[in-house]
């Protein structure tokens, strides 16, 4: 058995994830060994767990299934936690490995948010830049065909299976994407239906595989808050356009802003943010220049080519005094937000926004169980 093989087959066991495996494999060596010495081979449809069929059905389909041990897995997965044992790809794998924006949003999206969602994806692929979203009704339908307007690359992100794809309407933009040179990935086994677990997983890749993620439009309760926070979680750049006050498509978007994204109106503010990260790879004056994809600042898969100049970090903000005390209490282990209002004298609701603002400026990392904690050493 290959190591792929291996993390195939654990992709399709039963309570089996990503962090359950790598500690397997420090166990074992391998993830081979560690597969051959896992003794709950249950497989999440129940009964025996079948690589081999799904590598048939793969190459039926005419799909490529991609795992960590795979030369052509994206490389921005590798340090990301949670990353999938196995990502189900139709199309072209290298579109997983461009530089790449996120755009997300309501699937109720109003006409101001669908001809902004176009606009920025449009501007963004023009420019090089594969766009990214979850392939839903709404503000992620309207980037996909933004970027295929631009003649760019776009990834959708399904929260089914390829063999189970959802939602129907939009099959035939999918179909057109893959043609465009773009792809259409799933972490699902064949056979997966799309139920209110699989979602949130498909918007950990959503996250996953951008540099930076785009809120266009979105009420308060949206699955498009949980990408942000797991955008914010995993270090990405998290922005947002504005968009009327008394509008309750935009209430989630206006929030995000209250509490620390980027305020964004155009493709050269998203490019500027970008651009204090990966210096070298998007230069706004290009915009005037009628840039376009595969063109000479179009990013690529790494932060910064050898031949760029390297340019200095700038200092992170200063923190407020209210920030300070709340940084001061927490721990890398995590503390609860009782712990934080008790220590800080805060109040409850205070302690929550500061905290949300904090991981919006990559200074906290969120828990299940109301805890947070310090950023991950590097």
């Amino acid at each position: 058995m290959t190591e792929a093989e291996a993390y195939v087959a654990f992709n399709l066991t039963e309570q089996v994830g990503s962090v359950k495996v790598e500690r397997l494999v420090a166990e074992h060596g391998s993830v081979a060994a560690a597969w051959e010495s896992y003794d709950r081979k249950c497989s999440r449809a129940g009964g025996e767990v079948d690589w081999r069929g799904e590598f048939a059905k793969a190459k039926r389909y005419g799909v490529r299934i991609l795992t960590p041990a795979d030369g052509e897995y994206p490389k921005i997965f590798h340090d990301a936690p949670g990353r999938p044992l196995a990502l189900y790809v139709k199309g072209d794998v290298a579109a997983l490995s461009k530089g790449a924006i996120a755009i997300v949003g309501t699937r109720r999206a109003t006409p101001y948010g669908l001809d902004q969602a176009r606009k920025f994806a449009e501007g963004l692929a023009a420019d090089g830049w594969a766009i990214v979203s979850g392939l839903a009704l709404g503000i992620d339908a309207a980037a996909h065909e933004g970027a295929l307007a631009a003649g760019g690359v776009t990834v959708g992100v399904l929260g089914s299976a390829l063999d189970c794809f959802y939602p129907e309407e939009n099959r035939e933009l999918a179909r057109r994407m893959v043609a465009a040179g773009g792809a259409v990935v799933s972490e699902f086994p064949f056979g997966r239906k799309p139920d209110t677990t699989t979602f949130p997983q498909r918007n950990h890749v959503v996250a996953a595989l951008a540099r930076g993620v785009l809120a266009v439009e979105a009420p308060f309760k949206s699955g498009t808050l949980i990408t942000i926070g797991i955008a914010a979680d995993l270090g990405r750049t998290v922005m947002a356009v504005p968009g009327r006050v008394d509008s309750r498509s935009s209430a989630g978007c206006l929030k995000l802003l209250r509490d620390g994204a980027r305020l964004v109106r155009n493709v050269r503010d998203v490019e500027e943010d970008m651009s204090e990260l990966f210096p070298s790879r998007n230069a706004p004056a290009a915009r005037g220049g009628g840039a376009r994809a595969g063109g000479g600042n179009a990013p690529d898969a790494s932060p910064q080519s050898d031949a760029a100049p390297k340019a200095s970090v700038p200092p992170p903000p200063p923190f407020s005094l209210e920030e300070s005390m709340v940084m001061r209490n927490v721990t890398p282990e995590g503390v609860t937000m009782d712990e934080l209002v008790e220590a800080t004298g805060l109040s409850p609701a205070k302690v929550n926004s500061l905290c949300v603002t904090l991981r919006m400026k990559g200074r906290l990392r969120f828990f299940p169980g109301n805890r947070v904690a310090t950023p991950r050493e590097p």
